[in-house]
């Protein structure tokens, strides 16, 4: 008789959004037992954790558990502070950009996968239609790779965490047919960086035009709900 294989676990960062959405479909076909990582960081809106809760039920995670970090405290972005969110993307890094909110929320799942047992941390981050935030980079991500396993008790004994981005390369189109693939409910997800109460969209923002373009590049009907 062949011997059970021991299950392998992963924390799995779960915005509310379509990336992150597709990350945790693609963990779940990979076999892997997800727990689901969300972090109220005192964005603009509740919408989008709402739709996190569902996003993890709906894709099969074992758990969600939501972690609090006032970021609105320090400010210094459109998604933190009382600045505008701009209906057009610009040049440099977008000032919807959080400053340290990657390297925080990876630190929170690198706590947790401690804890669990997991070996892998998994998220969502995109560098071909993100490219102006700079903690969505691929050297980011290496970065922190090593920084999980030098900071760490398992690190130091030898249980290696590594931090996986498999949609780092992925246009929006591609995002939108692996999600299709895996059957995933976009209409569930929240991606607006000012939607209302109900998790509607505001169509203007640059997270719409996205969103929408990857939807209509890949053929495919857009099923975000607007205001």
């Amino acid at each position: 008789m062949t011997p059970a294989t021991t299950p392998q676990h992963a924390v799995v960062l779960v915005s509310g959004g379509m990336d992150s959405a597709v990350t945790l479909a693609l963990a779940r076909e990979r076999g892997l037992v997800c727990h689901a990582l969300g972090v109220d960081y005192g964005q603009r809106h509740a919408s989008e954790l709402a739709a996190a809760r569902r996003v993890a039920a709906d894709l099969g995670a074992i758990e969600h558990k939501l972690v609090q970090v006032d970021l609105r405290s320090i400010g210094g972005s459109a998604l933190t502070a009382d600045i505008d969110v701009p209906d057009e993307g610009g040049t440099g890094i977008p000032i919807t950009y959080v400053p340290a909110r990657n390297t925080i929320m990876l630190s929170i799942a690198l706590g947790w996968a401690e804890v669990l047992g997991a070996r892998e941390i998994w998220c969502g981050v995109n560098a071909v239609d993100y490219s102006g935030y700079p903690d969505c980079r691929p050297e980011f991500i290496a970065a922190f790779d090593a920084l999980a396993n030098l900071a760490t008790k398992a690190g130091v004994e030898g249980a290696r965490i590594r931090v996986q981005a498999p949609l780092m390369a992925m246009s929006k189109a591609d995002i939108v047919r692996e999600g299709l693939r895996l059957g995933v409910d976009f209409s569930t997800t929240v991606s607006c960086y000012q939607a209302d109460a109900q998790g509607r969209a505001c169509a203007h923002c640059d997270a719409c035009h996205l969103r929408a373009e990857g939807f209509r590049a890949a053929g495919v009907a857009d099923p975000t709900r607007y205001r």
